[in-house]
């Protein structure tokens, strides 16, 4: 028999997983704070936030969970969090969970709903390593690229955060540009299989596994392109942007750290050089 568990919360990504859990056979009730329609296969929808050893957590903050569970008894049982938050609010509910005596995993969801199930939804958790391989049967079911990550349940948010960051910083970058074509009466539709091409062959490959082993050596040499071409045309884009009355705050902060760079003398080098100004600000 599989494990019983609960959802709690059932918001878009609460039914999928709910769903998905059902869907694969282990007895799934749900609980969520105001009434809403169960996902289909789900038992019922649970009266009480401990009515399964195993719970799986997906709220909209820590906040909310704290105020959820605050009169459960959560003794001798599994909470899975996979409520979106930072490292630090993670561990100190993973220190929360400890002292009423619950075994805990705190995770982080790289996927929309329509993912949740797939091979290519990403699931990362953080915790102890033998409580995530006694669970890791079920949590599979909600995606192929399930992991564990590290003991420390702040890991995961980490990952999630910055994987986020590259989302933002690509969505600001597409936005930006479709608006710049767009002052020559340029469609979105009409500059989108370039936009795809230019981020399928140029953007993606610079999150290769070659890329990543030259960072970490802390080897920036290139025969791609340079910090010097890099400044030259992000002033470029920038003159033009202004030009056609486009906000380029976001811009000008990398164009300061690529100018800097140049004038440090490492303009023969990789971008990849600017990774040492991010760590400089950090300290």
């Amino acid at each position: 028999m599989n494990t019983p568990v609960t959802v709690i919360g059932l918001g878009l990504m609460g039914k999928a997983l709910a769903a998905a859990l059902a869907h694969n056979g282990y007895p799934t009730t749900a609980w969520n704070r105001s009434d809403t329609a169960v996902p289909e296969a789900v038992t019922q929808l649970a009266s009480a936030a401990e009515s399964s050893p195993t719970m799986i957590v997906c709220l909209s903050t820590y906040e909310v969970m704290y105020e959820v569970l605050s009169t459960a008894d959560l003794h001798g049982r599994t909470v899975i969090n996979l409520t979106s938050g930072t490292p630090a609010e993670a561990r100190k509910a993973a220190a929360w969970a400890a002292e009423r005596g619950a075994a805990y995993l705190d995770g982080a969801i790289m996927a929309v709903p329509q993912m949740i199930g797939l091979p290519q939804a990403q699931l990362f958790y953080g915790g102890p390593k033998d409580l995530f391989e006694s669970c890791a049967p079920m949590l599979r079911v909600f995606g192929g690229g399930t992991v564990h990550l590290a003991e420390d349940p702040g890991v995961p948010l980490l990952y999630d955060l910055a994987l986020l960051a590259i989302l933002y910083a690509a969505g600001q970058g597409l936005a930006h540009a479709q608006a710049l074509v767009s002052t020559a009466g340029v469609s979105a539709t009409e500059f989108q299989p370039y936009a795809n091409a230019w981020l399928t062959h140029v953007i993606g490959p610079m999150a290769s596994l070659e890329n990543a082993r030259a960072i970490d050596e802390g080897e920036h040499a290139t025969d791609v392109s340079n910090i010097n071409t890099n400044a030259l045309a992000i002033g470029h884009v920038v003159r033009a942007s202004r030009d056609a009355a486009l906000p380029v705050d976001w811009l000008v902060a990398q164009q300061a750290q690529l100018e800097q760079a140049v004038a440090d003398g490492y303009g023969s080098e990789s971008a990849t050089r600017l990774l040492d100004y991010l760590r400089k600000e950090m300290r």
